[in-house]
């Protein structure tokens, strides 16, 4: 009687290690999400602390890579007739990109991109471009990676004050590195140019370095260092505008 019975129980052991085998992995989402809220210290045409917030939305399947990011900066001065606090200047952008990936076994895509931005603080009521072309992934490791691509592209800037609108063709390139330092932290550094080849068409070149500390498994300390340059301005506005922030991210 005892056989029977450790044979029974053998025989439904063995069924629940087939059963869990048999459960499908639990399948990674395409999507990827985050929002950030802090505070920053702007230098150039404005000195001011303004509030920054931002989302950011990534969807990767098979050969398809998309990242849509949204930033947004605000300063609120106080009105000295009113005590109430009145947004004096904001600034907004949107950029989109689409990554295809050539091959499995190839590092190189085709890409798509556009951008705009509506900013109150500088010489620009709204600049906008779209490019497409060629990129590769130069390096990658267990820690991390350097993308970098490169295409033709056109850009409108819409001048302050007077509303003049310029059109000009530009080569656009760009380049995101990523490394994790630790399990903690994470080192990024973006450039993107926007070259007129005409002459005294405005080229801009951005460069971002930020560094991510984990604080918990889906919260973030973010520090960030932002740097925009306009070849052609007005006269009375500055060619460069640097941002300093500390945000906090939450990860969906």
């Amino acid at each position: 009687m005892s056989h029977k019975l450790i044979s029974a129980a053998l025989c439904c052991v063995s069924f629940v290690t087939v059963a869990e085998d048999a459960k499908p992995a639990e399948e990674k989402s395409p999507y990827t999400a985050s929002a950030e809220l802090g505070m920053l210290f702007k230098t150039g045409d404005t000195k001011s602390t303004d509030i920054k917030a931002g989302f950011d939305l990534g969807h990767e399947l098979d050969a398809w890579k998309s990242t849509l990011q949204f930033d947004m900066l605000v300063k609120k001065t106080e009105d000295e007739e009113t005590d109430n606090l009145e947004t004096s200047d904001q600034k907004w952008t949107i950029v989109g990109q689409t990554n295809y990936t050539l091959d499995d076994k190839s590092p190189n895509y085709i890409y798509g991109n556009a951008s705009y931005e509506d900013n109150r603080f500088g010489g620009f009521e709204n600049q906008s471009s779209i490019s497409a072309g060629w990129g590769r992934r130069w390096f990658e490791d267990a820690n991390a990676t350097l993308d970098a691509d490169i295409g033709p592209g056109y850009k409108r800037d819409v001048l302050r004050p007077g509303g003049e609108t310029k059109n000009a063709f530009i080569i656009q390139a760009q380049a995101l590195y990523k490394r994790k330092i630790n399990e903690h932290v994470e080192f990024k550094q973006s450039l993107v140019a926007k070259y007129s080849p005409k002459s005294g068409e405005n080229s801009t070149y951005k460069a971002e370095t930020s560094i991510t500390t984990k604080l918990i498994e889906t919260l973030q300390l973010k520090f960030s260092f932002v740097v925009d340059y306009n070849t052609e301005v007005e006269d009375d506005k500055e060619n460069t505008n640097t941002e300093t922030a500390m945000t906090l991210v939450y990860s969906f």
